[in-house]
């Protein structure tokens, strides 16, 4: 559907081949935009946008992103800051004593369970806590959420309050530059950044589940294998 501005400039291209000199009167204007804005009522009505309802809980999808930028071990680990971890991250300070699990593995729907407890409990609170009651789409509060599990500063940065006051040109690029870890995490940011702003999924149903080499207890990178939990987290999300 052409706009009645459309209308207007075509009209008035034409006219002008017309005219003597080229050149268009008061008159001429306000007698074309007349006759475009009556070209322009004929148009149909263009269908308004859909409609993308809000959502505020946690989903399959969402938490399978998680998933797909984590990884699960299954037993007790030490990261790479040497704190004591399991599953998806989980860790003592969420309040789950994750010591039970040194050298006693876990099945993978307990590991899923007790991950999307703390996002439930914790994170996804805090989420929606920082956007302040503004409706997010699936996708802007699965990026939000995963940005928040890996860096726990939704909160505080100024990309969400960017964001907020309408400046998302500016949110984009404060998030794609800003927590990288030296680097280490630009790929990630990139991923919430396309996720949140142009809805662009990464999950595929599948995490990376890894071993933990003994006695250092660090996770045996060379045992990485791709596992589909995507009907655990269904179930657990379900219960």
């Amino acid at each position: 559907m052409k706009s009645q501005q459309d209308i207007a400039d075509a009209i008035a291209d034409h006219a002008r081949g017309l005219s003597v000199d080229g050149k268009l009167v008061t008159a001429d204007v306000a007698a074309l935009n007349a006759l475009a804005a009556s070209l322009s009522s004929r148009y149909p009505a263009a269908p308004p946008a859909p409609s993308v309802a809000p959502v505020t809980n946690l989903t399959v999808n969402i938490v399978l992103e998680v998933a797909h930028h984590e990884a699960i071990v299954q037993e007790m680990y030490l990261d790479s800051e040497s704190v004591r971890t399991w599953a998806m991250g989980v860790t003592n300070a969420s309040g789950h004593n994750v010591d039970r699990y040194k050298d006693n593995p876990q099945p993978m729907r307990k590991c899923v369970e007790v991950s999307v407890w703390l996002m439930r409990s914790k994170y996804l609170v805090e989420v929606l806590r920082a956007f302040g009651g503004r409706p997010l789409t699936e996708a802007q509060l699965a990026a939000a959420l995963l940005f928040h599990w890996n860096t726990g500063a939704i909160e505080h940065t100024d990309w969400v309050n960017l964001f907020l006051a309408g400046k998302s040109v500016e949110a984009r690029a404060f998030l794609i530059s800003h927590y990288l870890n030296g680097g280490k995490l630009a790929a990630r940011r990139k991923a919430e950044a396309a996720l949140f702003f142009d809805g662009a999924w990464a999950n595929d149903g599948k995490t990376t589940v890894y071993e933990v080499s003994k006695p250092s207890y660090a996770p045996k990178w060379s045992s990485a294998r791709r596992v589909d939990i995507s009907a655990d987290v269904a179930e657990v999300l379900a219960a």
